[in-house]
């Protein structure tokens, strides 16, 4: 099945010259890279690791935007720092674009190619190179898939805690670069609260690394802070060293059933009030229910409006007390019924349920537009209403399912882009549901990044003079506009930036 993102209406930049204006996305000018520039990448970082010919280039084209596509001119596959740098050296001289990439899984077009770009892949630099269990921390190299440095760290009887839902084939570099989030969020945050130290190529490709294993340093800026979430804008990782966590010794999951969406909200305000911090907090409504167990038949009631996802994790004792008082909640809230695993195994399955949402949503029409808006916790009900009314005005199938307890929603609207009606209602429900969003004090994205995608609604959200910011920053570290263009905001002309 096709994934739809909506392409945005700015567009992507071109290297055909100094002061080229940017092209529309789709436009059929492709820009072929001159041998002077194939012949010195491949002396850089040998034959086997450039790849030139169309065919090969096609699975770098996309990322998981899947229609957002883009040829790229080459593809270099990174081994080590020198070939980021020397790759970014090259760029700068000699005037063309470098997008980096790690496993393409990212859902904002962030990893989408200019057309007559360099994708520099980081995949293979994939090594755990050090877990120090006296500093708690592990340092790794950017194409790590996450789900690998999961199972390094917990042999050791160690915990990293951010587990986005692709956590089995993202990788490390990809989740620095949009500071990526995940169903334990609630409880243990992000991926910038993980993040100590980064080695990063600027894109001038100078190396340079900022942090450490310190647990207190306010020395200068906070710039590895800067670069979580800049989306592969303002350099490209090539070591990161984060943060770990004992692993903790118990775990309790259940999953509570609703007749109502609005008890199962009044559930998680509930929870929260009552100063409980679970490791899981993730809801699914009803269109999303009935596509997992349409896909896994895994015993969900499908004429529930609301399932809520409720895990407990920590001390043995607290777990038990959290647990139970957390069934009470839900029941006094309207849960018509509580399943508590009993074994790791039970446990795994009513996971599943929350981590198939959207594969099982993609099966059920031929177009799926994942969508991802924050919005404050108790603004959550309302959000959830508004996605509804807009499925109904605008004749739509939304799925909807994400983190209830920090306020980030995945309204998945199912569709067919053959059907031109339709998708024009598409744009319409995105648009006012993006709207919404910032209207209640959220936000236009919780994890999946600004990329292509949304970087039209920037300016709403953080003002001009925001944006304003962004860009002079942006243009001081990048001068020459190499790295990863068009994406987040448009950057000005370059001779229009130099004035």
């Amino acid at each position: 099945m096709n994934t739809l993102r909506l392409t945005p209406r700015g567009s992507l930049i071109s290297a055909a010259g100094p002061c080229r204006e940017e092209n529309p996305p789709g436009s059929e000018a492709r820009l072929v890279l001159p041998s002077s520039v194939t012949d010195r990448l491949r002396e850089l970082v040998g034959p086997s690791n450039l790849i030139t010919d169309p065919d090969q280039c096609l699975p770098y084209s996309y990322d998981g935007t899947a229609l957002m596509r883009h040829q790229p001119a080459a593809v270099v596959m990174a081994h080590g720092t020198d070939h980021v740098a020397g790759v970014l050296r090259l760029a700068n001289d000699l005037g063309f674009k470098v997008v980096p990439r790690g496993s393409g899984t990212g859902l904002s077009g962030g990893a989408v190619p200019v057309d007559d770009c360099v994708v520099l892949c980081t995949l293979p630099m994939n090594r755990v190179l050090e877990i120090d269990q006296q500093n708690l921390t592990a340092t790794v190299e950017p194409g790590v898939i996450t789900a690998n440095l999961h199972a390094a760290v917990e042999a050791v009887d160690l915990f990293y805690p951010p587990d986005p839902g692709s956590m089995k084939v993202c990788t490390l570099g990809g989740n620095v670069a949009e500071n990526a989030g995940g169903l334990r969020g609630l409880k243990y945050g992000v991926t910038r609260d993980y993040v100590m130290g980064l080695e990063v190529v600027l894109p001038t490709g100078e190396v340079m690394w900022t942090g450490g294993k310190n647990a207190k340093d306010v020395a200068g800026y906070n710039l590895r802070q800067l670069f979580v979430g800049s989306e592969g804008t303002l350099g490209v990782f090539t070591k990161i060293l984060v943060r770990l966590l004992p692993r903790p010794r118990a775990r309790k999951t259940m999953l509570a059933v609703y007749d109502r969406m609005a008890g199962a909200a009044e559930t998680v305000a509930a929870i929260i009030a009552a100063r409980i911090i679970p490791a899981t907090l993730e809801f699914l409504d009803q269109v999303t229910l009935r596509c997992v167990e349409q896909a896994a038949s895994i015993a969900l009631p499908t004429d529930a409006e609301a399932v809520l996802l409720m895990e407990s994790d920590g001390h043995p004792a607290v777990v038990e007390e959290e647990a139970e008082r957390m069934a009470e909640l839900a029941r006094k809230h309207g849960a018509r019924s509580l399943q508590v695993a009993a074994t790791p195994a039970e446990a795994l399955q009513l996971a599943s349920a929350r981590r198939l949402a959207f594969p099982s949503l993609a099966r059920l029409r031929p177009t799926t537009v994942l969508e991802d808006v924050s919005v404050p916790r108790s603004r959550l009900v309302e959000m959830v209403e508004f996605v509804q009314r807009v499925a109904r005005e605008e004749d739509l199938m939304i799925g909807t399912f994400g983190h209830a307890g920090d306020g980030n929603l995945h309204p998945t609207i199912l569709m067919d882009e053959r059907n031109q009606d339709e998708v024009e209602r598409m744009h319409r429900a995105f648009r006012r549901i993006v709207e919404k969003a910032v209207e209640l004090g959220g936000s236009i994205t919780g994890e999946h990044g600004v990329g292509l995608l949304k970087k039209d609604f920037m300016e709403g959200l953080v003002g001009p003079h925001g944006l304003e910011t962004m860009r002079r920053f942006r243009e001081s570290m990048d001068p020459r506009q190499v790295l990863n263009p068009g994406k987040m905001f448009s950057s000005r002309p370059r001779c229009e930036a130099a004035r």
